[in-house]
């Protein structure tokens, strides 16, 4: 297949630090062309990718130095370019949101929209019930609470390459926090479970601006004045096995709709197991007492974080590698993307073009009711 893959220009792909769609994007755009597919990356021109890139900005956003920025105009050039090419793909695949809905309408019934954030904002639902023409993909079944009456294709979870990340077959005895210090991620749960077991804590964490104010009155003052408590700030893919394998369990105290979480499968990819509260899309990645444990209460997350020696760590890898790996994550897509060309005119979407390269690699599960 000729699949585009059009991502947010906020972070490099893979971004160089903290961030979450642009990551997905570029793994699932590596194993694409592993199986064998035909795929264009739209993206900032610092991209690492297999795929053929389509460079529409000089470098991400967020890290660009320049004081004046427009993420609208970036993207607005972007789905311009996207348009003008849009004949040669047979999938455009979007992980924009619904900014590209009004620009391509004309080819609504080719493209996919994975949405990547939460759902349950205001102006939402009038969007998804206006261009109902798009079909969407969802991170997890939670994630579409809000938005139920959508145009949902399918849900696949995100995947990681296994191989991006160290087993670590024994822990050094701390617990550990990963992502954005924010009021919904709860790093202060995180600071009160371990302080109350009596064990170290790392923080590895991104302060967002819009979260400064928060930083400083709430969460340093907690860190400052415990000596358990080591902030380590924002850290890189290269630094995540040591920091996630080095660890008994990585807290995952969330208190709001998280759509999928990718943190909880990097620690499952180096054998930590999770204490995450039961929210969000948490009960669908989290196999309570195998990869970790889902709690409800403070009492249970401290009581969960006490006994994650119990778990099999082997076994914490094996699930993530029968479960989220990129591969498997690439395959699940592919699915999406067959059914996709397949309620598309045939003398639009020959299917002989598709079929027969899938067929010769074993993949043409999509099509055995058509072929």
């Amino acid at each position: 297949m000729k699949i585009a893959q059009i991502t947010p220009l906020y972070e490099a792909v893979p971004p160089k630090l903290y961030g979450g769609t642009e990551r997905v994007v570029a793994h699932l755009t590596d194993a694409l062309v592993d199986l064998g597919h035909d795929v264009t990356l739209f993206a900032s021109a610092d991209a690492q990718t297999k795929a053929r890139l389509v460079p529409v900005r000089d470098q991400a956003i967020r890290l660009d130095p320049a004081p004046l920025k427009s993420d609208l105009a970036a993207h607005l050039s972007m789905l311009g370019e996207v348009l003008d090419r849009a004949d040669e793909f047979d999938v455009i695949h979007f992980h924009t949101d619904m900014v590209h809905f009004p620009l391509f309408q004309k080819y609504a019934d080719k493209t996919l929209t994975t949405l990547h954030g939460r759902l349950d904002m205001k102006d939402l639902p009038g969007v998804y019930a206006r261009w109902s023409e798009f079909g969407l993909v969802s991170i997890s079944d939670d994630q579409r609470k809000p938005l139920h009456f959508a145009n949902w294709k399918a849900t696949v979870h995100h995947g990681m390459p296994g191989d991006q990340y160290v087993f670590s077959p024994k822990s050094e005895g701390y617990l550990a926090f990963l992502g954005r210090i924010s009021p919904e991620k709860r790093p202060d749960r995180a600071i009160e479970i371990a302080t109350k077991l009596g064990r170290r804590l790392k923080m590895a964490a991104k302060v967002d601006a819009a979260d400064k104010r928060y930083w400083e009155e709430t969460i340093r003052p907690l860190v400052e004045s415990n000596p358990l408590v080591e902030f380590i700030g924002e850290i890189g893919d290269h630094q995540k096995s040591a920091f996630l394998g080095g660890a008994d369990a990585l807290l995952f105290p969330i208190d709001w709709p998280e759509p999928f979480g990718l943190v909880m499968i990097e620690a499952m990819a180096c054998g930590t197991p999770v204490v995450a509260f039961r929210c969000g899309s948490t009960p669908e990645v989290i196999e309570d007492g195998a990869t970790g444990f889902l709690v409800d209460t403070m009492e249970q997350a401290v009581a969960a974080a006490g006994r994650v020696h119990l778990l099999d760590r082997e076994a914490v890898r094996a699930r993530f590698d029968l479960r989220f790996s990129a591969t498997a994550m690439a395959r699940r897509y592919l699915d999406v993307y067959g059914d996709l060309l397949a309620r598309r005119p045939f003398a639009e979407a020959p299917l002989d073009e598709v079929v027969t390269p899938l067929r010769s690699r074993g993949e043409d599960r999509s099509f055995a009711a058509l072929a």
